[in-house]
């Protein structure tokens, strides 16, 4: 851009120090320069590109020229030499269509545009029920004083790359699962290496609602006397739950020895259903699997665990920012838990997270020095 203009001042400078040339030094210095044209052509076989910006003062030239000669082809030919007479002018008729779609984009006329909350609430409705056609998000925005014809319904939608209804509603897993999804939960097992090379195993339980993570416990020998406590320990969690929150009804873990049978039978005594997925299938247990990743890439990852007694702190620490500090993509970045103390006035300040090597988190805290009503 800079150089651009650089070129473009030097070019109304040169255009102002030939204004007050002489007649007889205006000859002189056009014949030197037409000496020296041919020598430039013999270094250069093909011709310079030129921005549109350049294009624009030799075609006025030229126009300028075409007009004042009866001859105007062979005084082209005479007087450009760098480039070819049906170069320039094609230039020229490039710079004539330019104009007038310029001027059609201007003076575009036709239907007046769709406001934008309008179209918003367009894409909205068909996202929400995928079943609804063109002429029943066209009735129902007329419910709500909306005239809008059919045709602009699928305008909109097309824009949006939004698929016609009957492509639009064939069910999916996802939405076919979300009404039950408050009452789903999953677990699973992952394991975390010490500063020693001892394993430790990790047991949590994710709600698939909510994305809350429950910390089961973290032992280095997953018996079947732990694994059954930790169930026993959950079921009681869920007891305490309010009351106006759907009850959990099924549990997705994989075909791991390590659930056992008595396992099992904890959450089948509470009502909880047992849904086992297929043979190394992790993606059936997306949600589980997903947390792991985030558990890894955003805590453990940056750490060296030193016993099972500081890997349970950090998993306390970190489940706790998870679920009430984190916000999440899945639930339009809101938190698991979400914070009621939340307000808009006070003091922004930024807490680290384990000793801020992997998370930090903002809140606003009360103002200690502000009034007190």
């Amino acid at each position: 851009m800079i150089f651009r203009l650089i070129l473009f001042v030097g070019f109304v400078l040169d255009l102002a120090a030939v204004s007050r040339l002489a007649e007889e030094e205006k000859d002189l210095e056009i014949m030197l320069l037409r000496q020296q044209l041919p020598i430039v052509e013999r270094k250069q076989p093909r011709g310079p590109h030129l921005p549109r910006w350049q294009k624009v003062p030799l075609v006025a030239l030229v126009m300028q020229l075409k007009g004042k000669t009866t001859h105007a082809r062979e005084k082209l030919e005479e007087s450009v030499l760098l480039l070819k007479p049906d170069t320039v002018l094609g230039w020229h008729r490039a710079i004539v269509r330019w104009k007038w779609t310029f001027r059609q984009h201007r003076q575009s006329g036709g239907r007046p545009h769709t406001q934008a909350d309008i179209e918003a609430l367009v894409v909205q409705l068909a996202r929400e029920d995928s079943r609804w056609g063109y002429d029943r998000i066209a009735g129902e925005l007329g419910k709500l004083g909306i005239t809008l014809d059919p045709t602009t319904v699928k305008n909109i939608l097309v824009r949006h790359g939004i698929p016609p209804a009957p492509r639009r509603g064939r069910s999916t897993w996802r939405t076919f699962l979300n009404p039950y999804k408050e009452q789903m939960a999953a677990c699973d097992f992952l394991t975390v290496e010490t500063l020693r090379l001892r394993t430790v195993y990790i047991l949590f339980f994710i709600e698939l609602g909510t994305r809350r993570v429950h910390f089961a416990g973290c032992t280095a020998h997953p018996d079947q006397a732990w694994v059954t406590q930790q169930a026993r320990q959950l079921t009681w969690k869920l007891q305490d739950r309010p009351p106006d929150v759907k009850p959990m009804r099924f549990l997705i873990h994989d075909r791991d020895t390590k659930f056992t049978r008595s396992f099992d039978r904890i959450f089948l005594s509470e009502g909880i259903e047992i849904v086992l997925t297929p043979y190394r299938a992790p993606k059936a247990n997306a949600f589980a699997e997903r947390w792991i990743r985030s558990l890894r890439e955003e805590c453990l990852d940056h750490l060296l665990i030193l016993n099972e007694r500081h890997l349970r702190r950090v998993l306390i620490e970190y489940i706790t920012f998870y679920n009430e500090a984190r916000p999440h993509q899945g639930l339009e970045q809101q938190t698991p838990i979400p914070d009621e103390r939340h307000s808009n006035d006070g003091v922004i300040q930024r807490r680290d997270v384990l000793g801020a090597c992997c998370m930090t988190t903002i809140a606003r805290r009360p103002d200690p020095f502000s009034r007190l009503d």
